[in-house]
């Protein structure tokens, strides 16, 4: 198996002003093309640092990726190190020039020379033309060793790798080995329950066949993976894993693929069943509507909601009584079940949902620590709330509500019992 290194140039990496999300993604791209990436660099905006890491890099990487440091500030330095490194002069490229000043013309934005120096390219280097922005990305090699040169903005980047270097490998690295992934995706579900209740997986991993639990906030993934000459006996080494998954964990499976995400997998369940939702929220903020409202076609099934932050809104908007904000407070069963009827019957829904909790990181109390959340349903002829404990994070918190809202009503649609983190519902 052939390796890589990814190099990524930038001090505002290192001092987490910008999270590098380029590693990882080029990280996934490369495996699937069967590299082995053995190593991932984060490295000032440095040229003695530059040139030593993608010097060593090119001697013991069959291919390294380097993103950051070709934009037209005095601190984008990668070019001329590389240069430098490899002993050449610059060169402009007329093609790229060209690019350049149109972009820049359609923009009404003034060209200047800092600009026109995005076009210089290492003598000897090809260009990997970047139709999605002003800096070319930059390929050369030493001996049977490559280096690409790639901008460090994402969508950028993502471009040129799929479009300019994938070909090159594909072409220049014949017969690699294929690589098959699968991801299944849980919610609410600890990541330790779902590894004790899968069992253990060593005859899968003794054939070959790599599992990953990757937890976050909206719940655990699972990714199993495989190797082959071919891309279908790669894939042939997942299929009885993949039915073991769902054997010891089916309902916990809300769905498969990277990219699937819950509120996706719930819009879809209600336009199948032809059922609409409303939501009432208050520590969540929106959050739950914003959710299902980055589906396309949402407007199927959400009819609208309230952001019920203040008292006084959950009385005049949702009806809420004041005898009962007052005797059990904002944050409790009772209102939870209120805001959620509520948000069924003002918008005229077959659902209504609520959230109401302490998001924190203050306004805690020995009774309702941060981090008590209350969320109400009113659904399927019944009327419950959930009530949770999270953490002291705020934007965990309001993730998790979210997600546990969100699996509730999905295991509720499709007949799955018990909650999410094996919650016990309270009925009205």
């Amino acid at each position: 198996m052939k390796n890589a290194h990814i190099i990524s140039i930038g001090n505002e990496l290192l001092i987490g002003d910008t999270i590098n999300t380029n590693a990882s993604w080029i990280g996934t791209f490369l495996t699937e093309l069967g590299f082995y990436v053995e190593q991932v660099f984060t490295i000032p905006d440095s040229y003695k640092l530059i040139q030593s890491r993608i010097n060593e890099s090119l001697e013991t990487a069959a291919i390294t990726i380097v993103t950051g440091g070709l934009g037209p500030t005095h601190d984008d330095i990668t070019k001329k190190a590389v240069a430098d490194l490899f002993g050449v002069e610059m060169m402009q490229d007329e093609r790229v020039l060209m690019h350049i000043k149109s972009l820049f013309e359609k923009r009404n934005f003034t060209f200047s020379k800092s600009n026109a120096d995005q076009a210089l390219i290492p003598v000897g280097a090809n260009v990997l033309f970047n139709n999605k922005g002003t800096a070319p990305g930059m390929w050369m090699s030493k001996g049977k060793n490559y280096l690409a040169m790639l901008p460090g903005v994402p969508y950028e980047m993502k471009f040129l790798m799929e479009n300019r270097v994938k070909p090159k490998v594909e072409e220049l690295f014949p017969g690699l080995d294929s690589w098959a992934t699968q991801y299944f995706k849980t919610a609410g579900v600890p990541e330790s329950t779902l590894s004790d209740q899968i069992g253990n997986l060593d005859e899968f991993e003794e054939n070959g066949v790599a599992v990953a639990y990757l937890p976050s906030a909206a719940g655990v993934t699972i990714r199993i993976s495989s190797s082959g000459r071919e891309k279908r006996a790669a894939e042939g080494k997942l299929v009885q894993l993949r039915q073991t998954l769902y054997e010891k964990a089916g309902g916990l499976i809300y769905g498969e693929g990277k990219n699937l995400t819950l509120p996706e997998v719930v819009g879809e369940l209600l336009a199948e069943r032809n059922l609409t939702i409303a939501v009432a929220e208050s520590c969540t903020g929106g959050h739950l509507a914003n959710s299902l409202t980055d589906i396309p076609g949402s407007s199927r099934y959400l009819h609208g909601g309230v952001v019920a932050y203040a008292d006084q809104v959950k009385r005049s908007h949702l009806g809420v009584l004041e005898n009962e904000l007052k005797g059990y407070g904002a944050v409790s069963k009772s209102v939870a079940l209120q805001m959620a009827k509520a948000a069924a019957e003002n918008f005229e829904t077959d659902i209504g949902v609520s959230t109401t909790g302490i998001a924190g990181p203050t306004g805690g109390t020995e009774e309702k620590p941060v981090g008590t959340v209350w969320m109400g349903f009113w659904m399927n002829g019944n009327h419950f709330a959930l009530k949770a404990v999270f953490t002291n994070d705020r934007l965990i918190n309001k993730e998790r509500t979210v997600m546990v809202v969100l699996e509730t009503i999905r295991r509720q649609l499709k007949g799955i019992d018990g909650f999410p983190y094996q919650l016990k519902p309270q009925y009205s």
